[in-house]
């Protein structure tokens, strides 16, 4: 089983280092192993690829089973702990920023006082990154974010739930006017790096209002967006979340066109929800957001200054 583990983990993360990285091992040691598993199945397992390895047809067919066989013991693991009578381990958790500002802190608060002995380790991550690291084991629980006309791909062996609708909005300077896209077309832009799904849904918006935004800052921190406005350095839009856990004053929110929404998702491995520590998770984070989109926020009601 450790040495399918191994040849798994080569399959996902690509090469023999990482492969040994994320399991803690030196890559001599993988490589090694890897050989007796060779021998093992009788047939070669990897054969180089340029500067890379690639895995042969029989390895392939070995990660197969290989999946399995750990999905299997996750099941095993999942029915011991439903047979106790308190809620413990550890649970790994990959959050994009602002659901780890609005979202983690209440429910790990609210985990910590019903499940003393759980333990939840929090990493804020790229959406684009967390799906792939879910799968790969790195993390049991996932938020995603989606944002119109840009859903997340959808892989085998995730289970996927929507927690919420998530307004977006545009935010500007303080004014005591109504300022619409098609307004904005010369002015400075704070938007997410390219690639991200942020990114292009933002740029699709200013397109659909007949201009090419003038970025002036990139940046995938939100919070930084808004003090970028604040300061009256640009115009940004803005998710309700993170309006709401910084509670922002000094700048104006404007409702955008058709009320758009970016899809939060909770994602957990296909099966996973059976462990009562992942479901409790879950179930908190997913507490969390319903309360918070809940509170909401309405179109022009932060002025003043900055927290």
């Amino acid at each position: 089983m450790k040495r399918l583990r191994l040849l798994r983990e080569v399959s996902v993360r690509g090469t023999l280092a990482a492969a040994a990285e994320a399991l803690g091992y030196n890559a001599s040691s993988v490589s090694h192993q890897l050989k007796l598993l060779e021998k093992e199945v009788g047939a070669p397992l990897l054969e180089p690829a340029g500067r890379k390895i690639r895995l042969t047809e029989e390895a392939r067919i070995l990660v197969e089973h290989a999946e399995t066989i750990i999905r299997h013991l996750e099941a095993a693991e999942a029915d011991i702990a439903l047979s106790r009578q308190s809620v413990r381990g550890t649970v790994r958790v990959a959050s994009f920023q602002t659901a780890g500002h609005a979202v983690i802190p209440g429910a790990l608060l609210a985990l910590q006082e019903e499940h003393p002995e759980l333990e939840v380790r929090v990493v804020h991550l790229p959406v684009e990154e967390a799906l792939p690291a879910l799968l790969a084991r790195d993390f049991d629980v996932v938020l995603q974010e989606d944002y119109p006309g840009h859903p997340q791909m959808t892989v085998e062996g995730a289970e996927i739930v929507t927690a919420g609708r998530d307004r977006l909005w545009l935010v500007t300077p303080e004014t005591p006017d109504r300022v619409r896209l098609p307004d904005l077309a010369g002015v400075g832009w704070i938007l997410e790096p390219r690639g991200t799904l942020a990114r292009r849904w933002a740029t699709g918006a200013c397109r659909g209002a007949g201009f090419e935004p003038r970025v002036r800052f990139e940046s995938s921190d939100v919070m930084l967006h808004m003090r970028l406005v604040n300061a009256g350095l640009g115009v940004a839009l803005v998710p309700g979340l993170a309006l709401g856990a910084n509670k922002p004053v000094g700048l104006t929110v404007h409702e955008l066109p058709g009320q758009p929404a970016r899809r939060v998702a909770i994602a957990i491995r296909s099966g996973s929800g059976r462990s009562p520590a992942i479901a409790a998770v879950r179930q908190a984070i997913a507490d969390q957001i319903a309360e918070k989109l809940a509170a909401g926020v309405s179109g022009g009601e932060l002025r003043g200054g900055l927290d």
